[in-house]
């Protein structure tokens, strides 16, 4: 009887073991290629399983992660606003599955719907928005557009250098250091010495209709955009301030770069100051 005993409790602590880890474990997120590393970052003093508050979906550009700013200074000031968010690396980038060689626009707009679905499962979120930096912008916008079209659109969209430039650097035979027929791309290319390009990249990217997509989204958008940005022409904001109409303001941030180095809290601040309106905080 009392190895029964010992036997039986045994057996429930492997199985509380069991269950309690599952229970701890980080849910997982998967997109076309596979699983999606993520991070949420919530307001000091949150409590998920009492409190309620908005939450920004955070993209980073190409070539990037979401462990590179101005990605994570971003969730940092929107946390001490009182707004969660939640930063992810796309397929193929960081810490996600895939290849890198394997992105197109298509699949991480795929991502972009995987972690908003996920995101809009959580029962303490009361709100969502999207931000997007570099390609990220593009992204963000275009998955804007295609969830306003289903009917569920984001609160407010915020872009930063949107790189929308992809589409005439992909038709023109040139990305960053890199030459190709557009017409029939190899392989791959190589852009900066170690990044690659797949094929599939360059031709599905000549063809997206990247405005169009994304004008199907009328709600509040926020365009920021370095006057020195030396990757992303000004050119794109004002194509996406012209697709939006009065529904965006364009800010043009004096002396900034591309990648958000010199005047990185005026950037955070705008987008903090943006959110904090759109959901009424």
């Amino acid at each position: 009887m009392k190895q029964t005993l010992v036997a039986l409790f045994f057996l429930l602590g492997i199985l509380f073991g069991v269950f309690n880890g599952a229970a701890a474990q980080k849910p997982v997120v998967k997109g076309p290629e596979g699983k999606l590393s993520y991070k949420i970052t919530l307001p000091e003093g949150f409590n998920p399983n009492t409190d309620h508050c908005p939450m920004v979906i955070l993209m980073h550009g190409i070539f990037a992660s979401k462990n590179i700013n101005p990605t994570p200074a971003l969730a940092r000031g929107l946390a001490k606003a009182g707004i969660a968010s939640i930063r992810f690396d796309f397929d193929g980038h960081g810490q996600s599955d895939g290849r890198r060689q394997d992105m197109t626009i298509e699949k991480e707009i795929a991502d972009a719907k995987a972690i908003w679905d996920y995101v809009n499962r959580l029962p303490y979120v009361e709100g969502v928005g999207l931000l997007g930096h570099s390609q990220g912008g593009v992204v963000a916008s275009m998955t804007a557009g295609r969830l306003a079209a289903a009917g569920i659109a984001p609160d407010g969209v915020v872009l930063i250098a949107p790189g929308s430039v992809i589409k005439e650097a992909s038709q023109g035979g040139k990305f960053f250091n890199a030459r190709f027929d557009p017409a029939d791309p190899p392989e791959f290319i190589r852009c900066l010495v170690f990044m690659k390009l797949g094929r599939e990249y360059l031709l599905s990217t000549q063809q997206l209709d990247i405005y169009g997509t994304a004008a199907a989204y009328k709600g509040p958008v926020l365009l920021l955009h370095g006057s020195r940005d030396g990757i992303v022409p000004m050119w794109c904001s004002e194509r996406f301030k012209k697709t939006y109409g009065d529904l965006a303001t364009l800010q043009v941030v004096e002396g900034e770069n591309h990648t958000i180095t010199r005047h990185r809290k005026e950037v955070v601040a705008s987008t903090v100051a943006f959110f904090k309106k759109v959901f009424g905080k």
